[in-house]
């Protein structure tokens, strides 16, 4: 399973969302360049924006069992589920690309919060929050690329996303220590969360 999520790991994560982004520019895509580097980072900031906040109000959410909502999980939506959805060809008549990235988005949160599951890292409500995090950043990717252009050479950010993917994976960046640590440091957020 570690060798699994290893793929969603920041360290592998962050290199690949430049990389794709410059790939889908090269490839002749400006719009779905565009459209990447909007939906991946704010994904991946709504991620830490609900660490720190889980961290510094856990215990006045309504949410059981939420300890850190799944990073993990939700980069691994946003990114290998948009990508895949931005780069098939476009959905037969009736369907539409949103749908295919709702789908492909929700079986990578599933495969890899699976993962986190069984590594005993997150629980059922970590996964729950970072799959609908991910899930919604693949939503709005693939709404903001609109459809994909004619001509588009798919073979440019496939071989920059395998070539990241096989570089990077091992690698660590250990991001949820350093988000344990900045948590403490959010004042205003947690004199907000005190009770009366």
């Amino acid at each position: 399973m570690l060798f699994l999520t290893d793929f969603a790991d920041l360290a592998v994560v962050l290199p690949l969302a430049v990389a794709v982004a410059v790939a889908l520019l090269a490839a002749g895509w400006p719009r779905g360049a565009m459209a990447w580097t909007v939906a991946v980072p704010a994904t991946l900031l709504a991620v830490l924006a609900a660490k720190l906040t889980v961290a510094a109000c856990g215990s006045l959410l309504p949410l059981h069992g939420l300890r850190s909502p799944s990073g993990h999980t939700a980069s691994a939506a946003v990114v290998y589920g948009g990508l895949l959805s931005l780069l098939l060809p476009e959905p037969p008549r009736g369907l539409r690309r949103p749908f295919a990235a709702l789908l492909l988005a929700g079986l990578f949160a599933i495969l890899f919060g699976g993962s986190r599951l069984a590594l005993h890292v997150h629980t059922r409500a970590d996964v729950v929050a970072g799959a609908a995090l991910g899930v919604a950043g693949a939503l709005a990717l693939a709404r903001l690329a609109g459809p994909r252009p004619a001509g588009l050479r798919v073979a440019i950010p496939l071989a920059a996303a395998l070539a990241v993917v096989l570089l990077f994976h091992g690698e660590h960046l250990r991001a949820e220590d350093q988000i344990d640590r900045v948590s403490h440091m959010v004042w205003p957020l947690t004199l907000c969360c005190r009770p009366g």
